[in-house]
C-alpha cells in the first residue's frame, strides 16, 4: 500500500508523489503515518519531516510549522515554510547554530530573548535534518 503525500507552502510545491511513510512533528509530538491510518488533521509544528520512498530510501525536509490532513492515505501539508534537507548545506547549518548560540547569550529584553530562543530553534532543526541517519531496513 502507499500513500500520496503532498507538501505545499504559499512559495511553491515541495513534494507530489507517493510513499510508504512519513514521520511528521506535530504540536503534541511526533507521529508516524502508514497506509491506513486513521483520520486526522493536526497542527504541524517547526521540524523534520521524515519521508520514506517506495524503494525505502529515507529522505528529509524541514517544516516550519503548518496544517496536516490525513485522510484515505492520502496526507497533505499545507505549510508556512519548508525546506529539502537536501537543499541544506551543512556547513552553513552549523555555521548558523553556532551564531544563534552566541546571539542567544548575548540577547537583553524580553523581545531579543524570544527572537533569540527561536532562531536558534530553527538552527537546531536545520542541522538535525543534515545529519540524521535514516534507519536501517
Amino acid at each position: 500500500m502507499k500513500l500520496n503525500l503532498y507538501v505545499l507552502t504559499p512559495k511553491r510545491i515541495i513534494w507530489d508523489c507517493e510513499v510508504k511513510e512519513i514521520i511528521l512533528s506535530t504540536n503534541s509530538g511526533q507521529i508516524g503515518v502508514l497506509p491506513n491510518h486513521a483520520p486526522i488533521n493536526t497542527a504541524v509544528d517547526m521540524g523534520p519531516l521524515r519521508i520514506r520512498l517506495l524503494n525505502d530510501q529515507w529522505l528529509t525536509a524541514v517544516l516550519w510549522s503548518g496544517f496536516a490532513r490525513i485522510v484515505n492515505n492520502e496526507i497533505i501539508i499545507l505549510g508556512n515554510d519548508a525546506e529539502l534537507g537536501s537543499d541544506i548545506d551543512p556547513q552553513e547549518a552549523q555555521q548558523a547554530l553556532e551564531i544563534a548560540e552566541a546571539n542567544l547569550s548575548r540577547a537583553e529584553g524580553t523581545k531579543e530573548l524570544v527572537e533569540a530562543k527561536l532562531a536558534l530553534r530553527r538552527a537546531r532543526i536545520r542541522v538535525e535534518a543534515v545529519n540524521w541517519i535514516p534507519p536501517s531496513n
